[in-house]
C-alpha cells in the first residue's frame, strides 16, 4: 500500500492550498480516509476524515468552515482544500487509510509540509 501526499508549500496567511493523496494497493472506495497534521513540538491531530460509506465527514473544530475533505474514488485520490489559512495551520500533513471501523489507521503517507506565513 502506498499513500503519496502532495500539494504542500509556503503560502501567506489568508491564502489557500489543495493537498492531494494518491492511494494505491488498497480498495480505496472501501477505505475510510483522513488527513492528520503534526506541528513541531505538538502531538499529531486528526484534521478531517472521510468515511467510505454513508457515515459523516469529520472536521476538527480548528478547521471547520475553512477546510474541505473530498475523495475521488474513480482515481483513488483524497483531497484537502484549505482556505483562509492561518500561521497555526503550519504543519506536516499526512493522509491515512483505515480499513476497519474504530480501529487504528492502517496506512500512512509520507507527509507534505504546509507553511503559512503571517
Amino acid at each position: 500500500v502506498q499513500l503519496q501526499a502532495s500539494g504542500g508549500g509556503l503560502v501567506q496567511a489568508g491564502g489557500s492550498l489543495r493537498l492531494s493523496c494518491a492511494a494505491s494497493g488498497l480498495t480505496f472506495s472501501r477505505s475510510n480516509m483522513a488527513w492528520f497534521r503534526q506541528a513541531p513540538g505538538k502531538e499529531r491531530e486528526l484534521v478531517a476524515s472521510s468515511p467510505w460509506n454513508v457515515g459523516r465527514t469529520y472536521y476538527a473544530d480548528s478547521v471547520k468552515g475553512r477546510f474541505t475533505i473530498s475523495r475521488e474514488n474513480a482515481n483513488d485520490t483524497l483531497y484537502l482544500q484549505m482556505n483562509s489559512l492561518k500561521p497555526e495551520d503550519s504543519a506536516l500533513y499526512y493522509c491515512a487509510a483505515q480499513l476497519r471501523p474504530r480501529a487504528p489507521y492502517d496506512y500512512w503517507g509520507q507527509g507534505t509540509l504546509v507553511t503559512v506565513s503571517s
